[in-house]
């Protein structure tokens, strides 16, 4: 249900969507408006040709046959239930239209702007790595992080809140807690005073350490809460905002829908939306857009060709009424978001725009067929029974023929298109939930690998040693039975339902080499037993090892969700 409509009670829920569905019935797509149009050429031709039937028999029937075959059913028929079954369906798929012309604009649609955080991101950032200072863990930054960002509520401090629960850290609640708009909160945690957010510190007056962790997070694209104690730099979290699973495939599929620009707009610093853009390979990336830079960019694209505009906070409601077509993500969107928009995504999935977009196009073509169609039958009938083959009884059974079959052909609107993907069986749809809750989970494993191969980079001795052997056991436990179980049992499922082991054969060989590397790393530390600690021989094929590894789970991983677990709703 769209947030505009979350505080409503039942009653007002329905006479909101009542009040929706009237204003979408107002308003008469172009299409059928250019059906009637044409309807109303229809009776003087009709009457013309009844008068030639007339004076060239000279018998007053066959004038009476001419007019009864006559119908401009087809042309006010054929469109409005084409459009209408196209809405019908269009809701089923959890897309609401508020303009009755939005359909029509949307099949002739050639850009689209869209909004990156909670559009094609999810909208929830989650913590990518906890990196400390000399002589502090990773657990101490994060619980002091966490236990101050408790009276925090922004997206950030939420989501480190999350993982230090998720870990099972004891969080202290902080004392004489502020917060400073664009600094983050700061307070006493344990007797220490404790902040979180911005350093306040200029770039060369950063630690070594500080440096290094300002390089990933500029080449990960991802955010950094600075975590200072008592004045002193004492570790950093990074966080990341995670592309949605189905957004590569929701791109391909708009591309084929017929759009030929897709430009991402967004608030963020323009190192994590590049990374986005260049993940889907999208034609334009503009960062730091305050909402005024939005709609003038949204102005541009409309002057070019016929624009969409999807987005779901407040700050995205200007652009959203400036498009030919503004698009809602009505689950978790904003009132002014909603209001703005011609139509309203219900569910959480940006992929429902290619659905409507698809259901647009192919609606419109049905519309324009079954009115053409009809036409040239009712022409036809018509010369017919001026030439005295057709009696007026006859042409009235004929006559509703056409009506029927033109309005048959409409409701095909209703169906899926030929060749549409058939919805996953139920078994499959719930291995694949499993396994990508699973995915989520392993996520820490990947971060052990990467952490691991750098220890070995600074170091040789029993630390780097036991950081391996904590990844050997996490590859043992956790990480190879998940993929034999996905090489068992789900893909087995998706063959049935794909159309045969085709379409799982490259990942199944992914899991392959993560194997092998998994042997391989367990080797090394079989080699490292025996001589007591790690040969300096044994130093670069090891890393080469775990950074190979950390590389192709996270690839596997990603094409994984992208081609199997967005097919599941």
């Amino acid at each position: 249900m769209p947030a505009a409509w979350k505080s409503a009670t039942g009653q007002d829920a329905y006479a909101e969507i009542v009040r929706l569905a009237q204003h979408a019935g107002a308003e008469r797509a172009p299409t059928v408006r250019l059906a009637e149009r044409y309807a109303a050429w229809f009776l003087p031709l009709s009457l013309g040709l009844a008068g030639v039937a007339w004076l060239l028999s000279g018998s007053a029937v066959r004038a009476v046959a001419v007019l009864v075959v006559a119908t401009p059913c087809p042309l006010l028929l054929a469109a409005p239930v084409a459009i209408v079954s196209g809405l019908s369906r269009a809701a089923r798929r959890g897309v609401i239209v508020r303009d009755g012309g939005a359909p029509e604009r949307l099949g002739r649609a050639r850009t689209l702007v869209i909004d990156k955080t909670g559009t094609l991101t999810v909208g929830r950032p989650h913590v990518l790595a906890v990196a400390p200072a000399p002589g502090r863990s990773p657990s101490e930054v994060l619980r002091l992080a966490a236990s101050l960002d408790q009276v925090s509520a922004h997206v950030l401090a939420d989501a480190i809140v999350r993982e230090a629960r998720a870990r099972g850290l004891a969080l202290s609640m902080p004392v004489d807690a502020t917060e400073e708009a664009g600094r983050g909160p700061s307070g006493a945690v344990d007797g220490l005073r404790v902040r979180v957010g911005r350093t306040g510190l200029p770039q060369t007056a950063l630690p070594d350490w500080a440096h290094a962790v300002d390089n990933r997070a500029l080449l990960d694209g991802a955010a950094i809460a600075w975590l200072t104690v008592d004045d002193a730099l004492a570790g950093a979290v990074l966080l990341q905002d995670p592309l949605r699973h189905d957004a590569p495939r929701t791109v391909r599929r708009l591309r084929s829908a017929g759009l030929t620009r897709l430009l991402m707009l967004t608030g963020d610093r323009a190192e994590p939306a590049r990374e986005v853009g260049a993940v889907l390979g999208l034609d334009d990336v503009r960062a730091g857009q305050l909402p005024a830079d939005k709609v003038a960019a949204v102005q541009e694209e409309r002057a070019r060709a016929v624009t969409v505009m999807v987005g779901d906070g407040v700050n995205d409601a200007p652009a959203l009424a400036a498009a030919d077509i503004g698009v809602a993500m009505g689950a978790r969107g904003s009132t002014a978001t909603s209001e703005a928009a011609d139509i309203i995504l219900t569910t959480d999935r940006v992929d429902r725009l290619a659905d409507a977009m698809e259901i647009a196009v192919r609606a419109r073509r049905i519309a324009v067929q079954s009115a053409a169609g009809g036409m040239v039958m009712s022409l036809l009938a018509m010369i017919a029974a001026l030439l005295g083959w057709l009696s007026p009884a006859v042409g009235a059974l004929l006559q509703e023929a056409i009506d029927v079959a033109v309005i048959l052909n409409a409701l095909r609107a209703l169906l899926p298109a030929r060749g549409a993907g058939t919805a996953l069986e139920p078994d499959a749809e719930d291995l694949i939930h499993r396994f990508a809750a699973e995915h989520d989970d392993l996520r820490d494993a990947l971060d052990a690998i990467r952490e691991a191969a750098g220890l070995l980079s600074a170091q040789d001795g029993p630390g780097s040693l036991a950081a391996v052997r904590h990844v050997d056991q996490l590859l043992t436990t956790r990480v190879l039975p998940h993929e034999y179980a996905e090489e068992h049992q789900l893909y087995p499922a998706l063959n049935r339902q794909l159309g045969g082991p085709e379409t799982t054969e490259t990942m199944s060989r992914a899991h392959t080499e993560i194997a092998r590397l998994s042997r391989r790393i367990t080797t090394h530390l079989r080699v490292a037993d025996e001589a007591g600690a790690l040969k300096p021989e044994q130093l670069d094929d090891l890393r080469a090892c775990l950074y190979g590894l950390h590389s192709v789970l996270r690839l596997y991983f990603s094409q994984e969700e992208e081609s199997y677990f967005s097919l599941a709703p």
